[in-house]
């Protein structure tokens, strides 16, 4: 009597995975250099994946608790997209938990609101789409000290410097929403899992152009809220070589299928009618992958309706 495996766990480490996309190409992986020319177009593929749609597998649910009179909130810099956002008041083993929608606007509504520092339950917010870098503001430093507790920074220049946004002034990033002359006020300090300091006359400005949520109305003290949110995050790096992938297994022949098309625009001397078979391929792939990788529910349409009330 013949047997099955009993075992489901197939998938392919990155050098079988390269090994399997080379020999499409009618090559083999030979050199370093191949494995280094691979593992680059992965992560170049990956991120082609990201911007043609949501990846369910990298979507995640982040919770953080808002701070009465704090207008932006930093997002990690790893985040495709902001999916869904709401407003919860009280926690998540509370009978009386409220979840109410937060509405997504564009910049250009954000900046008509007159007074981005009312106060109240916050119903809408801007997601502002930063780099995640950081680089020196040549030329810029404090112009006072300032103390652990400080909201207005008082800096030698603001010429170059958003309007509203994060600095790094030694180790503590800082959030702030209004500039006046060469003052920033409404500072937030420690933020992004840094610490308030006091910082001495003269230290340097980095400008930390990370992503934030800009919320309005400015939460207020009457209760506490937490703002809940779904990212999409980048899929992780392809790594050393030994690591299996950070996707599915049931978007792994698509994987195979994206390197083989990516490393024969690369590879010299292949037959061009195996280029465009090979791109056939991986087109039919990530479209049996896409169609899979979906929520598979029920349409339902449900009416959005916003209030605000002081």
């Amino acid at each position: 009597m013949a047997y099955t495996s009993g075992a489901s766990s197939f998938n392919l480490d990155l050098t079988d995975l390269v090994e399997e996309a080379f020999e499409r190409c009618g090559s083999q992986l030979r050199t370093g250099y191949d494995l280094r020319t691979a593992k680059r177009s992965i992560n170049l593929l990956t991120i082609e994946w990201a911007n043609r749609g949501i990846n369910l597998w990298t979507v995640e649910e982040v919770s953080i608790p808002m701070v009465y009179g704090q207008a932006i909130y930093p997002v990690e810099t790893d985040t495709i997209d902001i999916l869904d956002l709401i407003t919860r008041t009280n926690n998540a083993s509370a009978s009386n938990q409220q979840d109410i929608n937060l509405n997504r606007i564009s910049e250009s509504t954000y900046s008509t609101i007159p007074n981005k520092l009312t106060y109240g339950r916050p119903i809408q917010t801007w997601y502002n789409r930063q780099t995640g870098n950081a680089n020196i503001y040549s030329g810029v430093t404090l112009a006072a000290a300032v103390t652990a507790s400080a909201t207005t920074i008082t800096l030698s220049s603001t010429a170059n410097i958003r309007s509203t946004g994060y600095i790094q002034i030694d180790n503590e990033i800082i959030g702030y929403v209004n500039i006046s002359g060469n003052q920033l006020l409404n500072c937030y300090r420690g933020q992004y899992n840094t610490t308030a300091a006091s910082h001495a006359q003269g230290a340097q400005i980095y400008n930390q152009q990370l992503p934030f949520l800009a919320v309005w109305p400015t939460p207020d003290n009457s209760t506490p809220y937490t703002l809940v949110y779904w990212r999409m995050r980048r899929i992780q790096d392809s790594g050393t070589g030994v690591f299996i992938q950070d996707i599915p297994f049931r978007w792994i022949t698509c994987m195979v299928a994206g390197l083989a098309y990516y490393l024969s625009l690369k590879i010299q001397g292949i037959d061009p009618q195996r280029v465009l078979a090979l791109k056939a391929d991986y087109a039919e792939q990530l479209e049996q992958a896409v169609e899979e990788d979906r929520e598979m529910v029920s349409i339902r349409f449900v009416p959005r309706n916003l209030f605000y009330a002081r």
